[in-house]
């Protein structure tokens, strides 16, 4: 038979009313007592009634989370990120894709499996500051990401600009003058490429480092095969380069794979600085530089303030508070790729 919240309470040596404030973090409980509660719920394999949570306290307890795909990697560990989040305050986490395209967003603000969730932490792609009013929505909604400033909805960012102009100054630390960079989208201001493209500029603007418009590798997408090609048509112009910024981590995977073989050496012909701090660049041959973002406190502060939302409106009926712009904290990881 199912393990009863009964179970829980005779297993962890608690009240029964002890278990459903850890299970509906409803009341403040001593983390010593929360972790005797958790290892019983665990041992059991208890699994919270759903609906007769909804009807006694008016929410489910299951938050939504929509990225644009989990095959980037990045995605992916934003959202075992945001689970584990989730997972210590008792929520369920239901993931679900959009492709970054536009219209599949839109519908996903409209789609009837927010009928399922308490609130939504929604990393936007496709949208942009012009679609700001269609996250004027009646549930509880984070808005992650570079595409949409000052909307609606409380919005959890990293510091794009300063965490690029960073990451281009450590490589001019290093002696480098000639750095290119990997993943620029010609003309955008408003996004992480943009945002990341003016923080390069800054600092070579700031180290008196003339603009080279030939150092830019333009591409559409952010996968290891952009980078390789972006990397292969440098090569392939006979510009001078003897560093590489790409803009994410994968990005600057491929394009190392192709320096490599083009019989350079990373990092004594060309220093390679990425940019998310994925698993993989721990372990990359030379593993990578790149910036860390600060991705374990944007999955924290996201899920943090969703639940303050969820807990307004079921006091009443309604979030209260004016919508929020947080960024967090970033830092350079230097590893043997430019050092």
């Amino acid at each position: 038979m199912a393990a009863t919240l009964h179970d829980v309470a005779r297993l962890a040596g608690v009240s029964i009313k002890t278990v459903s404030n850890v299970v509906n973090d409803s009341a403040p409980v001593r983390e010593q007592t929360r972790a005797r509660v958790l290892a019983a719920i665990s041992q059991l394999d208890y699994r919270p009634n759903l609906t007769a949570r909804s009807l006694r306290s008016g929410t489910t307890g299951v938050i939504g989370l929509a990225v644009p795909e989990l095959r980037l990697s990045y995605f992916a560990e934003l959202a075992d990120s945001v689970m584990k989040a989730a997972e210590k305050r008792g929520l369920t986490v239901l993931i679900e894709q959009t492709n970054g395209d536009r219209e599949r967003e839109l519908e996903m603000l409209r789609s009837p499996s927010r009928r399922f969730t308490d609130g939504l932490i929604f990393s936007v792609l496709g949208m942009g500051n012009e679609d700001a009013e269609f996250l004027r929505v009646d549930y509880p909604l984070v808005i992650l990401g570079e595409r949409v400033f000052h909307g609606p909805a409380d919005h959890v960012t990293m510091r794009n600009v300063e965490a690029a102009r960073a990451a281009t100054e450590h490589l001019l630390g290093l002696g480098r003058r000639r750095i290119a960079v990997i993943g620029a989208h010609e003309g955008e201001i408003i996004g992480s490429a943009g945002l990341r493209f003016a923080g390069y500029r800054e600092a070579l603007d700031a180290a008196s480092v003339p603009f080279d418009p030939r150092l830019v590798g333009y591409t559409t997408l952010w996968h290891r095969s952009n980078g390789a090609e972006a990397m292969r048509a440098l090569l392939d112009s006979g510009v001078e380069f003897d560093a590489v910024f790409a803009f994410n981590d994968t990005l600057a995977l491929g394009a190392m794979r192709v320096i490599q073989e083009a019989g350079l050496v990373v990092p004594r012909d060309v220093a390679v600085m990425g940019f998310d701090n994925l698993d993989e660049t721990a372990y990359s041959i030379p593993t990578l530089s790149t910036v860390d973002p600060g991705r374990e406190e944007i999955a924290e502060r996201a899920v943090e303030v969703l639940q303050e939302r969820i807990r307004e409106r079921s006091r009443n009926g309604a979030s209260l508070a004016a919508p929020r712009e947080i960024e967090t904290a970033f830092r350079i990881v230097g590893r043997e790729s430019t050092v």
